[in-house]
């Protein structure tokens, strides 16, 4: 009676979600593209392919996140208010890779469902930071914000950025970098326009219109130093094949290889998004699709101790963190965090000119609660 009762149950959930989505009638409202990648690939998928799928992708979800497989859907999307998710494109086993690895890609998310708006925020992946660690009271100091993963995981990544913008952060979605190659070829290969022409890792790129398996999508997105615009040139061509992918996701071609998209999103993919935060955001949040603002952290070229970096201005990490807590409908505040002290004493003492466009080589790390110099070899 118990099982009967439980499946029971789960159909009943299973036939309210699929009449609220409006799964069981004929639609033509495109469906959200605001998670970023492989997430939203699934609720599109699942969306297209009704109670099979459903059951599908909940299988998958249960293999990849565990209790994250679960119908409960969060408080905070129950109740249909703004969040934000920080998107890891995490590098762990590329290139010969064996530790745990950098954020080789960090996108901030943010949806309203009642604005209908929704933005998408790449940060640098070598921009000055203060690491955090996975607890409050653990800090490595000032380092390349890619390097919060590999320190603190994505809690750590989660905590960094939201104190660099003094924004909540709510979820993450980690996705690991070889889950591009699979997904690409799970599709049968992605279109993009390249910009100009280039090899990289042993493949080659033409400027124009060029057909991309999964291998030749990595070298795409991850090439970087043969790019006039350096790294903000390689968050473009990301977005370029996240575009494509999700693009290619909606097509008939790639709905017959659903199975396959499951299987890379089990072994490649984790997030604290549970299965019924998923099956909520595509019903309620998917209104903001077609009002996405997309851009990215502006930093200067530095050289400190020999290494290479992008410093974010007072004003820049201003800017943005008054336009992502206005996307959460929370008021702005003044920046006060470690970034901003740091510019504020090289402004003082070393005359640090964020307006002028050269390379940044007298910027200092101070010591947390002092203007004595940090040594290089503590951070």
């Amino acid at each position: 009676m118990e099982e009967q009762h439980s499946r029971r149950q789960q159909k009943i959930f299973r036939n309210v979600t699929l009449v609220q989505a409006g799964f069981l009638k004929k639609s033509r409202r495109p469906l959200p593209t605001i998670i970023g990648l492989l997430v939203t690939i699934a609720v599109m998928i699942a969306v297209t392919w009704g109670a099979h799928a459903y059951f599908s992708l909940h299988s998958a979800f249960v293999s990849m996140n565990g209790n994250n497989g679960s119908t409960a859907t969060s408080a905070r999307i129950a109740a249909k208010k703004p969040i934000s998710i920080l998107v890891l494109g995490v590098d762990q086993g590329l290139e010969g890779r064996n530790d745990k690895g950098n954020s080789d890609t960090i996108i901030l998310v943010t949806v309203n469902p009642t604005t209908k708006k929704a933005t998408m925020t790449s940060i640098p992946r070598d921009t000055l930071t203060e690491i955090l660690g996975e607890t409050s009271s653990t800090s490595y100091y000032m380092f390349k914000v890619n390097s919060a993963y590999q320190f603190g995981g994505s809690s750590g990544s989660v905590k960094t950025v939201s104190a660099m913008l003094n924004v909540p952060i709510n979820y993450y979605v980690e996705v690991n970098m070889k889950a591009l190659k699979g997904l690409v070829n799970a599709l049968g290969g992605v279109d993009v326009n390249v910009p100009f022409s280039f090899s990289y890792d042993w493949c080659d790129f033409k400027k124009g219109k060029q057909h991309l398996d999964g291998r030749h999508a990595i070298a795409y997105a991850r090439m970087r130093y043969d790019d006039p615009r350096g790294d903000y040139g390689r968050q473009l061509r990301q977005r370029q094949i996240i575009q494509a992918v999700v693009k290619k996701g909606l097509s008939v071609n790639g709905l017959a290889n659903y199975q396959k998209l499951l299987k890379v999103f089990a072994k490649y993919v984790k997030t604290n998004l549970t299965f019924g935060d998923m099956t909520s955001l595509a019903i309620n949040y998917r209104g903001a699709a077609s009002n996405i603002s997309s851009g990215y952290i502006q930093g200067h070229d530095a050289t400190i101790s020999g290494t290479s970096f992008q410093i974010a201005s007072t004003e820049e990490l201003q800017k943005w963190s008054n336009k992502l807590r206005k996307s959460l409908g929370l008021s702005t505040q003044t920046l006060t965090n470690q970034e901003t002290r740091q510019n504020s004493l090289n402004e003082t003492y070393n005359g640090v000119d964020f307006s002028s466009n050269e390379t940044i080589t007298n910027y200092t790390i101070y010591e947390a609660n002092s203007i004595t110099p940090r040594s290089s070899d503590s951070w």
